[in-house]
Protein backbone atom coordinates (compact mmCIF):
# COMPACT_ATOMS: atom_id res chain seq x y z
CA UNK A 1 0.00 0.00 0.00
CA UNK A 2 1.37 3.40 -0.94
CA UNK A 3 0.56 6.16 1.55
CA UNK A 4 2.21 9.30 2.85
CA UNK A 5 4.19 9.18 6.11
CA UNK A 6 2.00 8.95 9.16
CA UNK A 7 1.41 12.13 11.15
CA UNK A 8 1.22 10.08 14.35
CA UNK A 9 3.00 7.12 15.93
CA UNK A 10 1.68 4.69 18.52
CA UNK A 11 4.39 3.14 20.70
CA UNK A 12 3.81 -0.01 22.75
CA UNK A 13 6.02 -0.20 25.83
CA UNK A 14 7.07 -3.79 26.53
CA UNK A 15 3.72 -5.28 25.48
CA UNK A 16 2.70 -8.49 27.27
CA UNK A 17 -0.12 -9.99 25.24
CA UNK A 18 0.45 -11.05 21.64
CA UNK A 19 -3.22 -10.93 20.64
CA UNK A 20 -3.75 -7.44 22.10
CA UNK A 21 -0.66 -6.12 20.35
CA UNK A 22 -1.63 -7.65 17.03
CA UNK A 23 -5.10 -6.14 17.26
CA UNK A 24 -3.66 -2.73 18.22
CA UNK A 25 -1.34 -2.76 15.22
CA UNK A 26 -4.21 -3.83 12.97
CA UNK A 27 -6.07 -0.74 14.18
CA UNK A 28 -2.98 1.39 13.47
CA UNK A 29 -2.97 0.10 9.90
CA UNK A 30 -6.66 0.89 9.47
CA UNK A 31 -6.18 4.44 10.76
CA UNK A 32 -2.92 5.13 8.91
CA UNK A 33 -0.83 5.42 12.08
CA UNK A 34 2.76 4.15 12.29
CA UNK A 35 3.73 1.96 15.24
CA UNK A 36 6.73 1.11 17.39
CA UNK A 37 7.36 -1.77 19.77
CA UNK A 38 9.70 -1.08 22.66
CA UNK A 39 11.32 -4.35 23.76
CA UNK A 40 11.38 -6.58 25.59
CA UNK A 41 7.94 -7.79 24.59
CA UNK A 42 6.28 -10.78 26.21
CA UNK A 43 6.15 -12.56 22.82
CA UNK A 44 8.06 -12.85 19.57
CA UNK A 45 6.94 -10.82 16.54
CA UNK A 46 6.58 -14.13 14.69
CA UNK A 47 4.22 -15.48 17.39
CA UNK A 48 1.18 -17.00 15.63
CA UNK A 49 -1.21 -15.32 18.08
CA UNK A 50 0.27 -11.90 17.23
CA UNK A 51 0.17 -12.59 13.48
CA UNK A 52 -3.39 -13.97 13.66
CA UNK A 53 -4.72 -10.92 15.51
CA UNK A 54 -2.88 -8.52 13.20
CA UNK A 55 -3.75 -10.52 10.09
CA UNK A 56 -2.23 -9.32 6.83
CA UNK A 57 -2.78 -5.75 8.06
CA UNK A 58 0.65 -5.85 9.73
CA UNK A 59 2.19 -5.58 6.26
CA UNK A 60 0.26 -2.34 5.66
CA UNK A 61 2.03 -0.21 8.26
CA UNK A 62 5.47 0.80 9.37
CA UNK A 63 6.46 -0.94 12.62
CA UNK A 64 9.64 0.30 14.25
CA UNK A 65 11.35 -1.88 16.82
CA UNK A 66 13.50 -0.53 19.63
CA UNK A 67 15.37 -3.05 21.75
CA UNK A 68 15.13 -0.92 24.90
CA UNK A 69 13.53 2.18 26.37
CA UNK A 70 16.91 3.94 26.21
CA UNK A 71 17.21 3.26 22.47
CA UNK A 72 13.65 4.46 21.90
CA UNK A 73 14.35 7.65 23.84
CA UNK A 74 17.54 8.26 21.84
CA UNK A 75 15.57 7.84 18.60
CA UNK A 76 12.82 10.16 19.89
CA UNK A 77 15.33 12.83 20.91
CA UNK A 78 16.93 12.66 17.46
CA UNK A 79 13.53 13.15 15.81
CA UNK A 80 12.33 15.86 18.25
CA UNK A 81 8.90 14.30 18.76
CA UNK A 82 6.57 14.91 21.71
CA UNK A 83 5.59 11.92 23.81
CA UNK A 84 2.05 11.63 25.19
CA UNK A 85 1.57 8.76 27.64
CA UNK A 86 -1.88 7.24 28.16
CA UNK A 87 -2.19 6.48 31.87
CA UNK A 88 -4.92 6.16 34.46
CA UNK A 89 -2.87 8.63 36.54
CA UNK A 90 -2.72 11.30 33.84
CA UNK A 91 -2.96 14.95 34.86
CA UNK A 92 -4.71 15.98 31.63
CA UNK A 93 -7.77 14.45 30.02
CA UNK A 94 -7.37 13.29 26.45
CA UNK A 95 -9.98 15.84 25.34
CA UNK A 96 -7.99 18.77 26.81
CA UNK A 97 -4.69 17.94 25.09
CA UNK A 98 -3.82 19.72 21.82
CA UNK A 99 -2.24 17.15 19.50
CA UNK A 100 0.20 18.10 16.77
CA UNK A 101 1.48 16.18 13.74
CA UNK A 102 4.47 14.09 14.74
CA UNK A 103 3.24 13.29 18.24
CA UNK A 104 3.88 9.86 19.72
CA UNK A 105 1.18 8.16 21.79
CA UNK A 106 2.66 5.70 24.28
CA UNK A 107 0.74 2.85 25.92
CA UNK A 108 2.16 0.68 28.68
CA UNK A 109 2.16 -3.01 29.39
CA UNK A 110 -1.21 -4.60 29.88
CA UNK A 111 -0.09 -6.02 33.24
CA UNK A 112 1.82 -3.09 34.73
CA UNK A 113 1.68 0.10 32.65
CA UNK A 114 5.03 1.89 32.58
CA UNK A 115 7.58 2.52 35.34
CA UNK A 116 7.76 5.98 36.89
CA UNK A 117 10.98 6.77 35.00
CA UNK A 118 9.15 6.27 31.69
CA UNK A 119 6.15 8.30 32.86
CA UNK A 120 8.49 11.12 33.91
CA UNK A 121 9.99 11.24 30.40
CA UNK A 122 6.59 11.94 28.79
CA UNK A 123 5.79 15.46 27.67
CA UNK A 124 2.15 14.83 28.65
CA UNK A 125 0.37 12.21 30.76
CA UNK A 126 -3.17 11.77 29.47
CA UNK A 127 -6.14 9.96 30.94
CA UNK A 128 -9.42 8.94 29.39
CA UNK A 129 -12.24 9.64 31.85
CA UNK A 130 -14.36 6.59 32.69
CA UNK A 131 -17.20 5.91 35.10
CA UNK A 132 -16.16 5.47 38.76
CA UNK A 133 -15.38 3.18 40.47
CA UNK A 134 -14.00 1.41 37.38
CA UNK A 135 -10.22 1.51 37.03
CA UNK A 136 -9.20 1.31 33.40
CA UNK A 137 -9.94 0.47 29.79
CA UNK A 138 -8.29 -2.32 27.83
CA UNK A 139 -5.02 -0.90 26.44
CA UNK A 140 -6.14 -1.54 22.85
CA UNK A 141 -9.42 0.29 23.37
CA UNK A 142 -7.63 3.21 25.05
CA UNK A 143 -5.09 3.38 22.22
CA UNK A 144 -7.88 3.42 19.63
CA UNK A 145 -9.78 6.19 21.39
CA UNK A 146 -6.60 8.27 21.66
CA UNK A 147 -5.53 7.69 18.04
CA UNK A 148 -8.94 8.71 16.72
CA UNK A 149 -9.00 11.85 18.88
CA UNK A 150 -5.45 12.82 17.83
CA UNK A 151 -6.19 12.22 14.14
CA UNK A 152 -9.45 14.16 14.42
CA UNK A 153 -7.69 17.12 15.98
CA UNK A 154 -5.00 17.28 13.31
CA UNK A 155 -7.53 16.60 10.52
CA UNK A 156 -5.93 13.35 9.42
CA UNK A 157 -8.69 10.78 9.85
CA UNK A 158 -8.84 8.41 6.87
CA UNK A 159 -11.21 9.57 4.15
CA UNK A 160 -14.22 7.32 3.68
CA UNK A 161 -13.87 5.50 0.35
CA UNK A 162 -15.60 2.55 -1.26
CA UNK A 163 -14.21 -0.76 -0.03
CA UNK A 164 -10.82 -1.52 -1.52
CA UNK A 165 -9.87 2.10 -2.32
CA UNK A 166 -7.37 3.84 -0.09
CA UNK A 167 -6.81 7.54 0.33
CA UNK A 168 -5.56 9.60 3.23
CA UNK A 169 -5.87 13.30 3.89
CA UNK A 170 -2.69 15.19 3.22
Amino acid sequence: MNRPPSPLLLALYEPDIAQNSGAILRTCACLGVDAAIIEPAGFRIGDPRFRRAGMDYLDALSIGRHDSWARFEAWRAATSRRLALLTTRGETTLWDFAFRPGDILLVGRESAGVPESVAAAADARLRIPIQPPLRSLNVGIAATIAMVEALRQIDRLPIDRPRGEFDFRL
